[in-house]
């Protein structure tokens, strides 16, 4: 054999060697994401409307920073979406997405809906709920394979609940509002009330259903008449009073919970630890602000990928497993390492405490004390919830 054969063979025998790796590493990840948000029908304040988009743009970028890493690995991840006008169409969505061989979904629904995707699932699906707040699916109606990157209404309140209690406002005047959101809210609040001390000095469901853009100076002192408080409480998730309670309160206090300063998953103010970067990546992908739906699907997505690389594979079981593991840590712009709650799935962490134009604050607050990490003073923590989803 010449010279010039010997070092082609050899040339290709190295190529061969390198490629091989390359081609048995290569992975297709495929991520569905089920979106549904109800009509709320009109209200009377759509100062800031939400995106008909929200969520979905977040489960976009997360693609987009996953594969990003995955291209040197040789992974490579796809999204199909459906942003669904019912919640039958989501669910038919969902079974779809399964019986093409789908197993990792976002889903961004309302709690029922969301327990009737669940009911459909295979044994191995792993679904991550970037939408329904509601506490019952963290304490009573768990199930295994359903991880939460949106916040509980728990943890929303319990941030609240820490801020007025590190300020000393002690005494509060909560406002309800009728939807059925509203009470979740509002029920949450009252238990965070009760673990930090807050003494709830009225508790006033909202009945009014006059043009409060004409009345509220009229109507709004006369509902918050009492003898003292130090804040006023708001539980309007639709933002159909909320808007007009601050500065037409009887006593000149603050406004806070859903308007006035807010518990939020999300906020465009938040900048710190790298969050600015994250930030502009998103509004240059979606000509707007990120919001909670946004962090919450791309949270998921990222999750998904952060176990992906350090496994090498896409099998929901194994990704699962590792979520839960000690070797997770998901770096999301929150100035911590987030973890997830192995006995309910809810992802633990940090709620900024924000009004429209700023960060007041960040929850939890140093003086809340836990035995294991301060990041479970914030919502049901595993002692007060009957789940026990990993074991």
């Amino acid at each position: 054999m010449s010279g010039f054969r010997r070092k082609a063979l050899t040339a290709a025998l190295l190529c061969g060697w390198w490629l091989a790796p390359a081609v048995a590493l290569a992975l297709d990840v495929k991520v569905g994401y089920i979106q549904w948000v109800p009509d709320q029908g009109p209200v009377l304040s759509n100062v800031t409307p939400e995106p008909e988009d929200a969520g979905l743009r977040g489960a976009e970028l997360a693609i987009d920073d996953n594969s990003t890493t995955g291209k040197f690995l040789g992974q490579t991840y796809s999204l199909q979406s459906k942003v669904a006008d019912s919640g039958e169409a989501a669910i038919a969505a969902f079974e779809a997405m399964s019986q093409s061989g789908m197993e990792l979904f976002v889903v961004n629904a309302p709690a029922q809906t969301l327990k009737t995707i669940l009911s459909k699932a295979g044994d191995n699906t792993l679904i991550f709920n970037a939408g329904a707040k509601d506490d019952a699916l963290r304490t009573g109606e768990c199930h295994t394979n359903l991880l939460h990157t949106m916040p509980s209404y728990a943890m929303l309140t319990d941030a609240l609940g820490q801020w007025l209690n590190q300020r000393r406002w002690d005494e509060v005047f909560l406002i309800t509002g009728p939807t059925e959101a509203d009470k979740g809210w509002a029920d949450a609040f009252r238990r965070s009330a009760k673990r930090f001390g807050l003494k709830i000095v009225e508790d006033k469901p909202w009945t009014f259903d006059a043009d409060l853009r004409r009345t509220a100076s009229k109507e709004l002192p006369l509902f918050t008449q009492a003898s003292d408080y130090d804040a006023v409480v708001v539980a309007d998730v639709r933002g159909d009073f909320g808007e007009y309670v601050p500065f037409n309160t009887w006593l000149p206090r603050p406004v806070v919970g859903t308007q006035g300063m807010s518990p939020v998953t999300w906020h465009r103010v938040v900048e710190s630890w790298g969050a600015a970067q994250l930030q502009n990546r998103f509004r240059d992908l979606a000509g707007r602000d990120m919001n909670g739906e946004d962090y919450a699907a791309w949270a998921a997505i990222r999750s998904i990928g952060t176990a992906v690389t350090d496994l090498s594979s896409a099998n929901p079981v194994e990704i699962r497993n590792f979520l839960f593991s000690d070797k997770f840590q998901l770096a999301a712009f929150k100035g911590r390492k987030l973890t997830y709650r192995d006995w309910n799935g809810q992802l633990r962490q940090p709620i900024p405490l924000v009004h429209p134009r700023g960060l007041v604050a960040r929850a939890p607050f140093e003086g809340f004390l836990h035995p294991n990490t301060e990041m479970d003073t914030l919502g049901f923590d595993k002692p007060e919830s009957d789940c026990r989803i990993n074991g």
